[in-house]
């Protein structure tokens, strides 16, 4: 596919700023390799890291540091990885799902499906999801490193700035 044939071209040479949550009640930052993981593939992808944080797996404080890094104009993604399983602990797809403007379905969808060619059936057990709050894309991932490296190689960022331009276009002096 030629570029002239993508329906809505990617503003070239975008770089994205982008936060990184780990949601964990045992991790440190030494012993995150998922967020370490997001971290290096964004940065390889030359986007910006402008925050990153692990929080533990507390609805209500996932919640206040979803709507508090999204008020951060530097802040124009949200990554989430870990809880989004369905272990009693594993509480990130509800907390975020309830704050989403609007939902990314393709993305869950996707992703148990490209999960369920490398684990199997146990893809079912997967609560990612992706969506918008305030003009920002947010996505939500299990917190395996397979799983992390997975949806950003095949699936975020082949479409980050793609997302981002679709969610603020560029203001053109026409």
């Amino acid at each position: 596919m030629s570029d002239n044939s993508i329906p809505h071209p990617d503003e070239p040479n975008r770089t994205v700023g982008c936060a990184i949550i780990t949601v964990s009640d045992t991790r440190t930052l030494e012993t995150d390799r998922s967020g370490r993981i997001l971290q290096t593939l964004l940065l390889e992808a030359q986007h910006r890291v402008v925050a990153r944080e692990i929080i533990p797996d507390e609805p209500a404080r996932i919640q206040e540091l979803f709507v508090q890094w999204c008020k951060r104009d530097e802040v124009e993604v949200l990554i989430f990885n870990g809880g989004t399983g369905i272990a009693p602990r594993d509480t990130t797809y509800d907390a975020i799902a309830t704050l989403l403007e609007k939902t990314l379905p393709g993305f869950g969808e996707l992703f148990r499906f490209l999960s369920y060619q490398e684990i199997g059936s146990r893809a079912i057990a997967s609560r990612a999801i992706a969506g918008t709050y305030r003009n920002k894309p947010i996505f939500s991932l299990p917190g395996s490193t397979a799983a992390v490296t997975l949806a950003m190689k095949r699936l975020i960022l082949p479409e980050l700035v793609h997302l981002v331009g679709q969610l603020n276009p560029p203001t053109r002096d026409d």
